[in-house]
């Protein structure tokens, strides 16, 4: 089945049935080192992994870990240009999770990112990212303890779906001519826009499947919550890009109100059912103007709509969501994306997961890790309905390979969210009590170190925070 690699001699794969994994309890687990520092961190990240299983279970469960290869160390073993050899993708495929560490942007070899060449190859559409908090962790926020969120990030869709044309080639030229020449003028309300000819192209495709499983996915993450955290925002462009990004809305919106009625309410059907109960008397018109700022100055056509969705919305589900019943639903809203970035800053206590699309997300993934102190801390997962893959989401950092300095944080982190979705959780509980019981106690690696006060002189090595933080465990 492969070329230069074998699987263990124990262990079972790990299935999927509807998109969740069915886990043995010796499974076999296909691990990527990474390029740079992953001689540093992935060392120090199995360590703390099968010191966290042994502890949680004994000998009852063991994770057979499976070297396979990627990037940099790929070409060394497969030849030049082979960053991502078919035994890789075949066990991964096979194996159902995986963990990577950071891989390096190939130069040549035709693939623009190896990250994103996993993601689409295996269909890991939902990118989660959590942004969790540990005390003495530091951080440029002045109350970073109140951002707890996850982001959810479309993978496989939108400018990252990379079809683009460079300015000047045939394909750019002909498709900006069909597009001045023909599209736009037959689009009304496009008037008289047209694209300069020295452009180059992207194109932005967002579709329904792609929305809605994401936004599915999601929300049934948001059922696992403790009832304070269940709320999924959908965050967007749409005022601007409303066939695409507002279109996103639209659709989750559409899952949540079919799929998911029973479990979910809309920010905006809280309000109606709201006014209502403190009002039992309030008219439907009265109802539609509370919930509609400047509804008094709208069109007769534009009041009757929104009066008419008033109506909709009672006839529907007061019986199962009125009477206060709402408040024990999955609050799902919407926010605009530039200002869910000021949110989560000023705000940060009141989101829970963020769904978005894959640029929004790009950004404001790391933009929430940064809070919470920065891409060393923070962990990663692709997931897909018959695979998953958990990483590091830093770069690979090559300077400081081999020098046993960098945090291994991230793809720790990452590990903790392998053992979580494979159903695992008193080994997670115990690799995130002994992270956050090494922060507070001051042990850790340079980068955070520095930025402590006061210092912290001399650091841990990579390999000793790993040490300390199986040290300890339970939150010793």
């Amino acid at each position: 089945m492969y070329e230069k690699i074998a699987a263990p001699n124990v262990g079972s794969r790990i299935t999927f049935e509807n998109g969740e994994p069915i886990v043995p309890d010796h499974p076999i687990v296909p691990f990527i080192r990474g390029d740079g520092t992953g001689i540093d961190i992935w060392p120090a990240a199995q360590r703390v992994f099968d010191a966290a299983v042994r502890q949680a279970y004994g000998d009852q469960r063991q994770i057979a870990w499976f070297k396979v290869y990627a990037g940099d160390e790929a070409c060394e073993v497969y030849g030049t240009y082979q960053y991502l050899p078919e035994d890789t993708l075949n066990a991964i495929r096979e194996y159902g999770v995986a963990i990577k560490g950071p891989l390096t942007t190939p130069i040549g070899g035709g693939i623009r990112s190896l990250n994103v060449a996993l993601r689409q190859i295996h269909d890991l559409y939902a990118c989660v990212r959590p942004c969790t908090y540990y005390a003495g962790t530091p951080s440029p926020h002045k109350s970073p303890e109140k951002l707890d969120v996850i982001v959810y990030r479309e993978n496989t869709e939108d400018i990252y779906l990379g079809i683009e044309w460079r300015q000047g080639s045939e394909g750019g030229d002909r498709l900006i001519k069909l597009l001045n020449e023909d599209l736009i003028p037959a689009t009304p309300e496009h008037g008289k826009k047209r694209i300069p000819l020295d452009s180059g192209i992207g194109i932005k495709p967002i579709s329904k499947t792609g929305s809605q499983r994401l936004v599915r996915r999601a929300i049934k993450h948001a059922l696992r919550l403790p009832k304070a955290k269940q709320m999924v925002t959908l965050v967007h462009k749409g005022n601007i890009m409303k066939y695409t990004e507002g279109a996103f809305r639209d659709w989750g919106y559409e899952l949540v109100t079919t799929e998911f009625r029973a479990d979910c309410v809309t920010e905006r059907e809280s309000w109606i059912l709201g006014n209502k109960e403190r009002n039992p008397d309030l008219s439907v018109e009265d109802n539609a103007r509370q919930i509609e700022p400047g509804y008094d100055a709208l069109t007769a056509e534009k009041r009757a709509d929104i009066c008419k969705e008033v109506q909709a919305v009672l006839d529907a589900i007061w019986a199962t969501h009125g009477n206060g019943q709402w408040k024990e639903k999955i609050m799902v809203n919407d926010r605009i994306a530039d200002s869910i970035f000021q949110q989560i800053q000023t705000r940060p206590d009141e989101y829970s997961i963020l769904a978005t699309m894959n640029l929004n997300g790009d950004y404001l993934s790391d933009a929430a890790a940064a809070i919470v102190g920065g891409l060393g801390m923070g962990p990663g997962a692709n997931i897909g309905d018959n695979c998953a893959i958990f990483e590091a989401t830093h770069g690979t950092a090559p300077k400081h390979a081999g020098l046993d300095r960098i945090n291994p944080g991230s793809v720790i982190l990452s590990g903790v969210m392998m053992l979580e979705f494979m159903g695992w959780q008193e080994a997670a509980d115990l690799i995130k009590q002994g992270i956050g019981a090494a922060i507070s106690h001051r042990e850790v690696t340079y980068d955070l170190a520095r930025l402590m006060e006061p210092p912290v002189d001399p650091p841990l090595k990579c390999s000793e925070f790993a040490e300390a933080i199986v040290k300890h465990f339970g939150g010793k």
